[in-house]
């Protein structure tokens, strides 16, 4: 069964899991819960938008506007997240294990109880005021 997912203009996009969404305008979208697992969202514009337990593993969000959005609880297991912008996102309790978040731009995000086991970090731009001991980085945590 498709994803109904409604951008800024209330365009409805239907979507399953693998359908490119790459580029496109989803700015404030509510998705709560949305399947979007292996979907391609590469540069999509998703600004506030609500992502809060959405399954979106291994989905490909590379150079992703994710500014504001509300990840929290979301399942990125594995998901590539090169270059993305999640400035001040709310990554509260989300699953990163595994996810490539090289280049990405985390300043003001909350990742608060957030899973990176084995997320590649590298010139990632983290929040100082947030340190990244704060996290599950480790099993066990």
């Amino acid at each position: 069964m498709p994803v109904v997912i409604r951008d800024i203009a209330g365009k409805v996009i239907h979507t399953a899991p693998g359908d490119s969404l790459a580029g496109a305008n989803l700015w404030g979208a509510d998705l709560w819960g949305a399947d979007l697992r292996g979907a391609s969202l590469e540069g999509a514009y998703l600004w506030g938008a609500n992502l809060r337990w959405a399954g979106m593993q291994r989905a490909n969000l590379r150079r992703a506007h994710l500014e504001g959005a509300n990840l929290q609880r979301a399942n990125l297991r594995r998901a590539h997240l090169e270059g993305a912008h999640l400035e001040g996102a709310n990554l509260r309790y989300a699953d990163l294990a595994g996810a490539d978040l090289t280049g990405a731009d985390l300043e003001g995000a909350d990742l608060t109880g957030a899973d990176l086991e084995g997320a590649n970090l590298e010139r990632t731009v983290l929040d100082p005021r947030r340190p990244i001991e704060n996290h599950a980085t480790q099993e066990g945590d």
